[in-house]
């Protein structure tokens, strides 16, 4: 019989999906808590989801690994968070690797006192040094070394950590923001899209509805066009490229490039709500064809697509959901996924649009 861990006894299917790895994983829970400081061992916090690629591929490289399970449980309790059941402990262990200056991402890889108070962490680790990351079981050795010779130093650093966080959370609290404040962080934003490709950044493209309807209502406040401008051609760029899915409706998480080109094959519900939501927010003012029609699609979208037993919405559709699809016979899907793979091949060979220097762009919505 094949050994589980604690995690056999949870419901959240990304849980179960790590119950018969060799880590013996725990849930969150005061039992795990309260094994870590019987034990005085540091907490080795892994925050994931079920259609997040890396977190699947972290899991093949180490967490499954017998070599790497026998570091991690030897010398950690190890605690494994459904980032989509637990949204509060991953906003709060989230805050505090930004606080770190490290950029924020899933998987959420943390390591703890046992009392629970951050000292080190980041997102993704490789098996061997890579992408200017250490390998995870080197990492894994070095702070076992480094809390086992000085946990005091780990306490010490990680009590700093906590208040500076409690600080910020104390200033934030009640905090009004008037209309002029709200201007002046919607102009800020809006000198941050890309103008020519739209969106924010120059590498990965997250849609980041928010921060548009952030800069659109700016645009309803004022009239003016340097608010307006910058949403539609990204709305634009966004809806005719390949972050959207012009086969099944629906929106993929990110673009791996700067001209919303090729999709990371995930879609998450929120991402898809709140681009409706900004992509009504903007129909109601431009009444513009293209807007009208992929809101449609993206909402048959979401109904036909998202809805699971019961009548709810699942909270996300990746890669691996996908090929199970294919596996179970659904026929549509499958033939939808066969011609999305060919329609990607096209967009991929085709030359890849250059960037014009700051004296060739041209304003307003169009294309460069």
């Amino acid at each position: 019989m094949a050994i589980v861990n604690r995690l056999s006894a949870e419901t959240s299917p990304y849980l179960l999906e790590h119950a018969r790895n060799p880590v013996w994983w725990q849930p969150w829970d005061e039992e795990a808590l309260a094994l870590a400081e019987s034990e005085g061992k540091p907490i080795l916090l892994s925050i994931g989801y079920s259609a997040c690629h890396w977190c699947h591929v972290m899991a093949r490289e180490s967490f499954e690994d017998p070599e790497t399970a026998a570091l991690m449980n030897r010398s950690f309790v190890n605690i494994k968070v459904d980032r989509e059941e637990r949204p509060d402990i991953d906003q709060l262990y989230q805050t505090a690797l930004a606080e770190m200056g490290e950029q924020r991402g899933w998987p959420l890889t943390l390591f703890l006192t046992p009392e629970g108070k951050p000292f080190a962490g980041g997102t993704y680790f490789p098996p061997q040094p890579a992408y200017g990351r250490p390998a995870f079981r080197d990492l894994l050795r070095t702070l076992a070394e480094a809390y086992e010779a000085a946990p005091d130093e780990a306490a010490k650093k990680a009590g700093d950590l906590t208040e500076r966080l409690a600080h910020s959370a104390a200033g934030a609290a009640g905090a009004q923001i008037s209309i002029t404040q709200m201007n002046h962080i919607a102009t800020r934003l809006a000198e941050g899209v890309d103008p020519v490709y739209g969106g924010f950044g120059r590498g990965l493209k997250f849609p980041h509805p928010m921060a548009l309807e952030t800069i659109w209502r700016a645009y309803l406040r004022t009239g003016h066009s340097s608010f307006r401008d910058p949403v539609l051609l990204s709305l634009e760029q966004m809806c005719m490229g390949g972050l959207y899915d012009h086969l099944g409706g629906g929106f993929h998480r990110y673009a791996v490039d700067e001209f919303w080109l090729v999709p990371h094959f995930e879609k998450m519900l929120y991402d898809n709500a709140l681009l409706i939501d900004l992509m009504t927010l903007t129909w109601r003012e431009q009444r513009s064809g293209w807007l009208a029609r992929r809101i449609e699609e993206s909402v048959a979208f979401l109904l036909r697509d998202m809805r699971v037993e019961g009548g709810a919405f699942g909270s996300a559709l990746g890669r691996r959901q996908r090929r199970a699809r294919q596996r179970s016979g659904g026929r549509r899907r499958l033939l939808c996924l066969g011609k999305k793979q060919r329609s990607i091949a096209c967009w991929v060979a085709r030359p890849r649009p250059s960037r014009p220097s700051m004296t060739s762009r041209r304003g307003g919505t169009g294309r460069a």
